[in-house]
């Protein structure tokens, strides 16, 4: 497949026309004009782009790219290693951040709440038809200690449990740096909301708002989302896909 062909395939698909991002969405880096073979991955590190050299891919496809806002301009340092290794080998670099998160089937969210068997019902931003965060529900109560059990078993990592000691059913979810919306999952009344980093005011918040929370991992909780949408493209397309999970504690 013609590299501007998948491009133009990924962007329909996840709708990035539609979203204001920290980032650009798509074709970050031009590689050949041909694509077969695909690795895929969380973040764009030298870890994975090196495993894609291995494997003599044509592409990779990331949710963490290159390119954020507010980061230095210039192409030193671990910035210019990881464009000279992916120019020199001629690789192109797909990446889909907010896109990621929030499509219904194969985003983030979606992938993670299907693995902890939550069931999404809206937008916890009723307001944004495109909202980050999300709002589920368990098929059946269960203590905040059972959930993380459920969480660890899941994700092979012991989350970060603020317990309130109290039975949950209604659960916010945002992969990834989604701490920032406990404040409002508390106020609309949910039991608990899981993401994957904590900041030292999340738990006071968790506290006083009377709201179980869960950090589990901002690498751990957005592994999927880029995973299925590899496997969707070998499915559709017949593209070649490899999934490479480089290991990230945080």
């Amino acid at each position: 497949m013609k590299s501007t062909r998948l491009e133009n395939i990924l962007n329909q698909h996840l709708e990035s026309f539609k979203f204001k991002d920290y980032c650009p969405n798509g074709l970050q880096v031009e590689g050949r004009s041909e694509v077969k073979r695909i690795v895929t991955g969380v973040t764009a590190c030298q870890a994975l782009i090196d495993e894609a050299i291995a494997l003599k891919a044509d592409a990779i496809l990331v949710h963490h790219g290159f390119f954020w806002k507010n980061e230095a301009a210039v192409v030193t340092g671990m910035k210019r290693r990881r464009l000279q290794a992916l120019l020199s080998h001629d690789i192109n670099l797909y990446a889909y951040h907010l896109p990621l998160d929030v499509h219904p089937e194969l985003g983030n969210n979606a992938q993670l709440a299907q693995r902890l068997g939550i069931q999404l019902k809206r937008g916890l931003e009723a307001w944004d038809p495109r909202s980050v965060a999300m709002v589920g529900r368990l098929a059946e109560p269960m203590s905040g200690a059972a959930f993380a059990e459920r969480i660890e078993q899941v994700l092979k990592r012991k989350p970060l449990h603020i317990s309130n000691q109290r039975m949950i059913q209604k659960i916010g979810i945002c992969t990834g740096g989604g701490q920032s919306y406990l404040g409002l999952a508390a106020e609309q009344g949910l039991d608990a909301f899981i993401s994957g980093e904590v900041s030292e005011n999340t738990v006071h918040t968790a506290r006083e708002m009377g709201i179980d929370y869960f950090a589990a991992g901002h690498h751990a909780t957005e592994r999927y989302g880029v995973k299925a949408l590899g496997e969707w493209l070998t499915q559709e397309y017949d593209l070649e896909t490899h999934f490479i999970d480089i290991d990230n504690p945080v």
